[in-house]
């Protein structure tokens, strides 16, 4: 039986879920009695790419990373996952196998509601599906545009866009727990790119580095910078 303090975070974390907005009464409510809380610890994996089981997973707290496999086995690293946020796909929902491969980056807790705890939601409320269709828009949407800053914008750019995304979707806190190779991971880039393009955004004051982490210490700055017009280098 999952503790009071446990169940406490987990409706916490789910109040910050936005795609549940409007899409019937209480699913938050609902989502936490038919989910199942599940602990992790470092390195431990929560799911594998190309796992039939379908379902979502909500992180209550800690900072999780996705993979996917590209060619030659490679597996690169796409993005973290932080407090608040979900992912996985409804096999239920035209979904299939699983796209990604999630591991724990330190202790963690998720809140996860598989297929047979959504179907049990909706049989109550048929709109548990717009819900699940609107987190699985908001994925798309987030891919497409990475792929558009991936393609358009220069290495400094590139790497503040991409600073900016985690900073926006952490509701608590502007402390991220990024490493400069996974940022040259998730970017494209060298990490002696990544380590200039850091110095710059330091000497600008909108970030602070840390080991194994980045303090992002003016947010708008950080917007602005992002979306500038490009320079030539």
């Amino acid at each position: 039986m999952a503790a009071a303090g446990d169940l406490e975070a987990a409706a916490a974390a789910l109040h910050l879920c936005g795609w549940l907005d409007g899409h019937g009464a209480d699913l938050r409510g609902q989502l936490l009695a038919e989910g199942r809380l599940r602990r992790f610890t470092r390195g431990q994996w929560v799911s594998a790419e190309g796992d039939e089981e379908g379902g979502l997973f909500v992180v209550v707290r800690g900072t999780f990373q996705t993979y996917a496999e590209a060619v030659g086995d490679r597996e690169v690293l796409l993005s973290q996952v932080t407090r608040g946020r979900a992912f996985g796909q409804s096999v239920r929902f035209g979904g299939g196998p699983r796209l990604v491969t999630a591991i724990s980056l330190g202790d963690g807790l998720i809140l996860q509601a598989d297929d047979h705890a959504l179907a049990r939601i909706a049989e109550r409320e048929p709109l548990i599906w717009r819900a699940i269709a609107s987190l699985h828009y908001a994925q798309l949407r987030a891919m497409v545009q990475l792929i558009a800053e991936f393609t358009a914008l220069p290495p400094r750019q590139r790497l503040a866009a991409r600073l900016l995304r985690f900073a926006t979707g952490q509701k608590d806190s502007h402390r991220l727990l990024l490493a400069q190779q996974d940022l040259a991971d998730m970017t494209g880039l060298s990490r002696k790119t990544v380590n200039a393009c850091l110095s710059e955004l330091e000497a600008r004051g909108l970030i602070r580095r840390k080991y194994a982490s980045i303090d992002i210490v003016d947010l708008p700055g950080l917007r602005a910078y992002a979306s500038a017009p490009a320079r030539v280098d």
